[in-house]
């Protein structure tokens, strides 16, 4: 557990609310963060991680806790935070390289107009998000390697995961999200997510009580209508409805049961048999389902 004493903190929370309330907030999110890392194994004592870092509420929260563990010995690892600017219209390319300078936090700041990119080769009317995420990811692997990184992290958090389930269920026909930890294709970095456990609306929180300069995602107007934006209306509603449904739907996914599923690839269905020894009935006589 962490410690109590919350006035010795890292810069980046320089100015940070004095509210019994932002410290309960503080404190849940980096406790969340610190079990994720320790339970999925990310830490590799003297690597070196690329914090990716957008600009917006979730990413500002990713790169403070971090620097929170490892200003308190929890995290032995060196972090650089790395921005992509990738072109698009009205991106405020100053507003990050300031922030990160005066919070004295290594950083490293890359152009790269993948927006003429993407906007060629998609489709008119089609949302951008696909091509521009795979273009952003390969530029910030490249990045990683130039690096010295063995990681790169990124700032889902739990609500993230839980609509990209739902969206490999209602659109993919497959059950599958974003985990914590993988391997990338080229098999040479790890990709993290140290905020899975923690909920967007904490992340919310949190950036906005820390007055961190937030850069929205919609500069490119290509986000109405899309999947993940149902999907989260679903479940908002769902959650309105029942008060914690998100985070019942997220432990389930930590509970996989693969002989209760129909995914032959994952339970040996073919090689099931029956004891010999057992019949298969109760004291009554009535055949027992199983």
């Amino acid at each position: 557990m962490l410690d109590d004493d919350l006035d010795d903190i890292h810069p980046l929370f320089a100015g940070a609310p004095s509210t019994t309330e932002f410290k309960k907030l503080r404190k849940r999110i980096v406790r969340y963060t610190r079990e994720a890392i320790e339970q999925y194994g990310m830490i590799e004592r003297g690597a070196r991680w690329l914090v990716c870092l957008s600009g917006g509420k979730d990413s500002y929260t990713l790169l403070a806790v971090l620097y929170e563990l490892k200003w308190r010995g929890l995290l032995p690892v060196d972090l650089l935070a790395c921005n992509l600017d990738q072109g698009q219209p009205g991106f405020p390319s100053t507003v990050l390289p300031e922030f990160l300078e005066k919070m004295a936090v290594p950083h490293r700041v890359e152009y790269q107009d993948t927006y003429s990119v993407v906007v060629d080769k998609v489709p008119q009317g089609r949302t951008y998000c696909a091509l521009c995420s795979r273009l952003r990811r390969g530029n910030l692997y490249r990045i990683a390697r130039e690096e010295g990184c063995s990681a790169v992290v990124l700032g889902h958090h739990r609500d993230d995961i839980l609509e990209t389930f739902f969206m490999n269920l209602f659109h993919g026909g497959r059950l599958a999200t974003m985990p914590p930890k993988l391997v990338n294709e080229e098999g040479d970095l790890f990709v993290y997510r140290p905020l899975a456990h923690v909920a967007e609306a904490d992340c919310e929180k949190f950036a906005k009580a820390m007055n961190y300069p937030i850069i929205p995602c919609d500069l490119c107007g290509s986000q109405d209508g899309l999947q993940r934006q149902q999907v989260k209306q679903i479940l908002d509603q769902w959650e309105a409805n029942s008060p914690g449904r998100r985070q019942v739907m997220f432990r389930a996914l930590m509970n996989t049961r693969p002989s209760h599923l129909l995914d032959p690839k994952l339970f040996d269905f073919p090689g099931l048999t029956l004891d010999p020894n057992k019949k298969g009935a109760n004291s009554d006589g009535i055949p027992v389902l199983r």
